[in-house]
């Protein structure tokens, strides 16, 4: 079987290689082969992290080369898309380019929310149900959580089923906490320049703990500053990231609670725990899954909350340790590419023999 891989990025985007480009050496074993073609491509998001967005030439060219993939989509048997095809194109030209061959759309966050819930009333007329159309024409819909999954089925999707953003345990040996050098203790948060806002919802209880604690709050992929907070900021690389996480101690995700965050699929919490961090977090949307309260790490809501559960880790090697086993051993089971990519393809496969 052939199939036609749209992606939003290229390798530099986190979710087309976590929920895309990462599968594709374990699809092409299962027999599916695929040509992949990335809207927006390294250089293209390497440029708008630089200057805050995309030149008008280089999109005309983008959206250029992806039409002429579509048109050549009949070479396939399936088509594969990341969230959509052309975006803000009417959903009516986007599904009249894809006739012809069944498509599966792939969401791991809430981007109907960019039409629905957009400032500007004639958008939200005019391509507020978009991302709902494709939907309900695609033969699949994956996605990474529940939220996700029910705007599908609210939509009229024929398919929907539910795949997690996961890690691959082969870049993520198991890390023996008892054996690093360092004493010092590292809170972990990693994520790109647009996230670490949320990060500022921390300052207070991050000060108040670091009058009783000596800590660095390692930020991994952006430039923060938090007063009375030893910041340590390094540079996200794909290459580097792994061992950057697992030299911390304790993982963090704060989230504000809102139709943008209850669609996020917690890629950072997996991340931690697959480092053998225990792991500190939001509740909100799928968060509240994946981090079992009290087990793998805490949920907490409140500034006091955050302080709390920070303090218990701090103040607690042991439990801090123990609870990062635990949290490994469920990246293990249910969170890992090994565990998910045979269902996948057996997903695709399926959706493209109808």
């Amino acid at each position: 079987m052939k199939a036609l891989i749209l992606t939003r990025y290229g390798r530099l985007g986190a979710s087309s290689r976590l929920r895309m480009l990462q599968f594709l050496p374990w699809l092409r074993e299962a027999g599916l082969e695929g040509e992949s073609q990335a809207l927006l491509d390294d250089s293209m998001l390497s440029s708008r992290y630089r200057a805050g967005g995309y030149g008008r030439g280089a999109m005309i060219a983008a959206y250029g080369a992806r039409v002429r993939s579509m048109i050549r989509r009949r070479r396939a048997n399936l088509v594969w898309i990341e969230k959509e095809a052309l975006p803000w194109f009417p959903a009516t030209v986007e599904r009249a380019m894809l006739r012809g061959v069944p498509y599966v759309l792939d969401y791991d966050d809430a981007l109907f929310h960019n039409y629905d819930l957009h400032r500007m009333p004639l958008v939200r007329k005019l391509l507020g149900r978009r991302i709902d159309a494709l939907m309900a024409g695609a033969a699949l819909v994956t996605v990474g959580n529940e939220y996700l999954a029910q705007r599908a089925r609210d939509a009229g999707a024929k398919w929907v089923e539910i795949v997690p953003t996961v890690i691959d345990l082969d870049r993520y040996p198991v890390v023996d906490v008892d054996a690093r050098e360092s004493t010092m203790r590292r809170i972990v948060w990693i994520g790109s320049p647009t996230t670490a806002a949320y990060l500022h919802a921390l300052e207070a209880p991050l000060r108040r703990l670091a009058e009783r604690h000596a800590f660095k709050l390692r930020v991994i992929g952006a430039q923060v500053s938090l007063a009375g907070v030893d910041v340590e900021c390094v540079p996200w690389t794909e290459d580097t990231e792994v061992a950057s996480i697992a030299e911390g101690d304790i993982g963090i995700m704060p989230l504000r609670d809102s139709p943008w965050e209850r669609g996020k699929c917690g890629y950072k919490l997996i991340q931690y725990m697959a480092c053998g961090l225990p792991v500190v977090a939001s509740p909100v949307g799928v968060n509240e899954q994946i981090v079992r309260n009290g087990e793998n790490g805490y949920l907490a809501s409140s500034p006091e909350d955050w302080e709390q559960a920070l303090e218990a880790l701090l103040s607690d090697r042991g439990r801090s340790a123990a609870m990062g086993r635990v949290g490994r051993q469920r990246v293990e089971k249910e969170y890992c590419v090994q565990e998910v990519a045979p269902r996948l393809a057996r997903l695709l496969k399926q959706a493209g023999a109808h």
